[in-house]
């Protein structure tokens, strides 16, 4: 399931033409179901402070891979790209987390979101800009004082 998953977000990042794609994704969230289930099968499915340093030591680990997504386009420029990129291989990793809790539902209802958010997103921010756009372009009346 969270191969799966994974794997959905990152058929998205593969057509948008980036690095991290489907495999990337799909391992990611697989690791990090196999680090939740590894406590459960060691026989500590009540001690939750595992659970929780595994779920931290994931956070951790990943948001490394992820800052491998992001790069500056050059020395002299602002523009930053990697972004969602890196935003999607984290969360990703969360989808893992999910999965080896076992809940499927929330899997796939949040897989489907985060699809979504990333369709959708660009679309928006290209919209505002282009709205700011015409804003600034549009010549500013002055009144004329008598």
């Amino acid at each position: 399931m969270a191969a799966l998953a994974g794997g959905i977000v990152g058929w998205n990042r593969f057509r948008a033409g980036k690095s991290a794609g489907i495999g990337t994704h799909a391992l990611v969230a697989f690791g990090s179901a196999l680090f939740v289930v590894v406590p459960i099968q060691m026989g500590s499915p009540g001690d939750q402070q595992a659970y929780t340093r595994v779920i931290q030591g994931i956070a951790t680990g990943v948001g490394f891979l992820g800052a491998g997504e992001i790069f500056r386009e050059s020395s002299h420029s602002d523009r930053i790209h990697g972004l969602t990129s890196a935003a999607a291989i984290w969360v990703t990793a969360s989808l893992g987390v999910v999965a080896g809790c076992g809940s499927a539902v929330l899997v796939a209802a949040t897989a489907a979101l985060i699809v979504l958010v990333i369709l959708i997103s660009p679309r928006i921010e290209h919209r505002y800009r282009y709205l700011a756009k015409l804003e600034d372009e549009e010549p500013h009346q002055t009144r004329k004082v008598n």
